[in-house]
């Protein structure tokens, strides 16, 4: 009988049919497996060891069952934008040095960091960038927006707006990410402004409270008027708060 070399992996993978097709070494493996396998038909096979050694006792397959590995959940940076007021003005950042949106407008905006809910977050991105000290009830929720910047994997982003009468004056903490701060009239804002921005405070402007912005994968980053409007505002509920 041809002797089976167990421990040959390197030359077993070379083999198309694992050497599956030899008599010799189906009749090892069907011994083997008699061994291995229990005496008595069950729901749950469990070796134990899957054939690179990792753990297949978590997940048992049961036979005759589809045992293909599950999909990954699916999840999302999360960020959080400042819609500053100052009566009719909101304040805006250039952006600089950090290799995304470079030289356009942006609202004061991070993302939020493990452990963090986004007031915690927003509260943190004020002080971090723009040295304002908010505390969390100072903050309102603007809108609630769900982003899928060009080529990107969608994000979810909450702006919150402030008023900039509290907190202190803003100024330029991080000048090595931004090169100025300006106040803007809300009602017109510059075009030279990130899109994903642009879309939330014209949102915001309009009463918009729930909103798809989705580009397309060619889209710019920058904020192009002569593109379509990429925002889709979602319906929310009338239904009234139940009385008791």
């Amino acid at each position: 009988m041809t002797r089976i070399d167990w421990d040959a992996a390197d030359t077993f993978d070379d083999e198309p049919d694992h050497g599956l097709r030899d008599p010799a070494v189906r009749r090892a493996w069907a011994e083997r497996m008699r061994h291995w396998l229990p005496p008595a038909p069950s729901d749950v096979l469990d070796l134990g060891r899957g054939p690179y050694g990792e753990d297949t006792r978590a997940t048992p397959a049961r036979r005759g069952e589809d045992a293909r590995a599950a999909p990954a959940r699916h999840s999302e940076v999360v960020d959080v934008h400042l819609v500053l007021r100052r009566g009719d003005e909101v304040l805006l950042a250039r952006r600089a040095g950090t290799g995304y949106g470079d030289g356009l407008w942006n609202g004061p905006s991070g993302h939020v960091e493990d452990g963090e809910d986004v007031r915690a977050a927003m509260v943190r991105e004020a002080r971090e960038e723009i040295g304002v000290e908010f505390a969390p009830e100072d903050l309102r929720v603007a809108l609630v927006m769900q982003h899928r910047g060009p080529g990107d994997p969608p994000r979810t982003g909450w702006f919150f707006e402030a008023d900039g009468t509290g907190g202190g004056e803003p100024y330029n903490r991080e000048p090595h990410k931004c090169s100025e701060l300006a106040w803007h009239p809300l009602a017109a804002l510059p075009d030279d402004m990130v899109a994903y921005c642009r879309a939330g405070f014209e949102a915001y402007r309009r009463g918009e409270r729930f909103v798809l912005h989705w580009h397309e994968d060619d889209d710019p980053i920058a904020h192009d008027p002569g593109l379509p409007d990429r925002a889709v505002p979602l319906p929310t509920t009338r239904v009234s708060p139940a009385a008791g």
